[in-house]
């Protein structure tokens, strides 16, 4: 079953948001807290959405996403920054109904694209998406400032 999370599902989302980061393995790098996801998901101003995957009442998987605007286009696409499974639960569809869902959003709401990044080494995913018709943006190279380079920009 695919549904939007609830504020319920926080510990479950924050937990699959570790998994996810040990999975890439980067589980050093990530500090998110409950509270952090909570005001992020739930709060007065939601910065972020998410849909989960629920199996036997149990949170599997999650899809955590967030608008993004095209200029080009003029209108509001999903960035997906989080789409993961439990490698238990892998093969039974969450993944595909996860992207489903979001895709839904998407028609529904008149958004023009969804998009994401894929970790060069993550064939079975990257395989996932070439069979959905997902297309790599591969003359696109994806930028990060973050930590003291950050800081130093912004004058801090």
């Amino acid at each position: 079953m695919i549904r939007r999370a609830t504020p319920d599902d926080v510990t479950a989302v924050t937990g699959l948001i570790y998994d996810l980061a040990e999975y890439e393995k980067a589980r050093h790098e990530c500090t998110v807290t409950e509270e952090q996801i909570a005001t992020a998901l739930f709060g007065d101003t939601p910065a972020a959405f998410c849909h989960v995957a629920e199996e036997s009442g149990k949170v599997v998987g999650l899809a955590l996403w967030f608008l993004n605007f095209s200029t080009w286009d003029g209108v509001h696409g999903i960035y997906l920054e989080d789409l993961f499974v439990q490698p238990e639960f892998r093969g039974a569809g969450h993944g595909k109904s996860l992207l489903t869902a979001l895709a839904r959003e998407c028609v529904d709401r008149g958004y023009s694209r969804m998009s994401w990044a894929v970790l060069k080494w993550n064939t079975p995913s990257i395989e996932f998406y070439d069979s959905l018709g997902a297309q790599p943006q591969d003359e696109w190279t994806t930028y990060r400032l973050s930590g003291a380079p950050l800081a130093a920009l912004g004058g801090r």
